[in-house]
């Protein structure tokens, strides 16, 4: 699911708290500890093995190989009804600007003559969680942020959780039949393929996959693959799962046919109408996060040509990224800008966007916005 990354630096480790982790963009070689939240490093040069919990403050660690990674240490917890506590995976593409040595992601799914790829899982037992191969697409060939579409395969899950949404039927595909799940996050939407027992290796085809979502009409063929990531994501316990090997080959389409980034600068001419708007502000919220989806009506006459919307956050929730917007937090102002795809809002017409953030305390929503210094009515 949701992720980030930063730039770490290289520690040694020492007592029974230390860290050790690897430059953002090294290749590991010996086995590599990772444990700073966000950590990652790059394997066979090909691939980027990253920690990435996004979903607690416990610590966790990751011993990165020459062909996966195992999780060393997991003590964080979440609630099943909730997001899990991280997202460790092997990927390659690009995801929240990191992006693997020498990829040809993102591609345009027309592009795309064949994408194939093997994994292997190693389970444990007495733990939540989910063996989650991530398949991510975009309308554009977006290299940071959040994707607007996220292909989910289940390949084994434990304890009570469920994906997102509701179950809607089934699939046969790779030779395998698969319960399908529909629903949104609050960030993108989902659609998961569960299977019905575990699944320890597959050999398959990714763009089958692609297909049927696309036949179901999520995506359509001027979208973006971005990313391919293969790991788990621990609701409680994990230690000692693993993906012992991961391999992907994306064929037919070399670079984007349209230049990234997929986050156009605001627009210069300083905004203009706004005097009349709506605000409706949908939020999901777990013990330490929470995701927002924000969408700005035009309840006035004129054209709004730029907006500039300003709120504050309840105390105890900080923004950790965002996307369709350029937002900027300072103690608990918000501001978010348009990007350029979004700044026109004719009247009647909406714009939206969306961020993920830490939660510490109870959760509450803003309660009063403006729209280029005018306030609107909520929806």
């Amino acid at each position: 699911m949701r992720r980030t990354l930063r730039a770490i630096m290289a520690v040694g480790l020492l007592a029974t708290s230390s860290i050790a982790a690897v430059a953002l963009g090294g290749t590991a070689s010996a086995d590599t500890l990772i444990c700073d939240q966000y950590g990652s490093t790059v394997i066979q040069n090909r691939y980027v093995v990253q920690n990435n919990r996004w979903g607690t403050t416990a610590q966790q660690c990751i011993n990165v190989t020459s062909t996966g990674f195992e999780i060393t240490t997991q003590n964080g917890s979440s609630p099943t009804n909730g997001a899990p506590t991280a997202y460790p995976s092997v990927f390659v593409g690009c995801h929240y600007t990191n992006c693997s040595p020498g990829t040809n992601l993102p591609i345009q799914v027309s592009q795309i003559s064949s994408a194939t790829s093997s994994i292997n899982y190693r389970y444990v037992s007495g733990a939540t969680y989910n063996a989650s191969y991530d398949i991510w697409l975009d309308p554009s060939p977006k290299r940071d942020g959040v994707n607007q579409m996220e292909i989910m395969i289940w390949f084994n899950r434990q304890g009570p959780i469920q994906p997102i949404g509701s179950a809607v039927g089934t699939a046969n595909i790779a030779g395998r039949s698969w319960e399908v799940w529909r629903g949104n996050n609050g960030g993108n939407n989902v659609i998961s393929y569960v299977a019905p027992s575990a699944i320890t290796s597959l050999n398959f085809s990714v763009l089958d996959f692609i297909n049927d979502t696309r036949n179901r009409g999520a995506i359509t063929n001027s979208w973006y693959l971005t990313s391919i990531q293969a790991g788990f994501e621990p609701w409680q316990g994990g230690v000692g799962l693993a993906v012992t090997n991961f391999s992907a080959a994306i064929n037919g389409g070399g670079n984007p046919t349209t230049p990234p980034p997929s986050s156009p600068p605001p627009t210069t001419p300083p905004p203009t109408g706004g005097g009349a708007c709506a605000v409706k502000y949908t939020a999901n919220s777990w013990n330490n996060g929470f995701t927002a989806d924000v969408q700005i009506t035009n309840t006035g006459s004129s054209t709004i040509n730029g907006w500039t919307l300003a709120y504050s956050l309840p105390s105890g929730q900080q923004v950790t990224n965002t996307w369709n917007a350029t937002l900027s937090q300072s103690g608990s102002s918000v501001t978010a800008r348009n990007v350029g795809h979004n700044g026109t809002i004719a009247p009647g017409g909406t714009a939206s966007f969306g961020y993920q953030g830490t939660l510490n305390g109870a959760y509450s929503s803003p309660t009063s916005f403006t729209l280029n210094g005018a306030a609107c009515s909520r929806s």
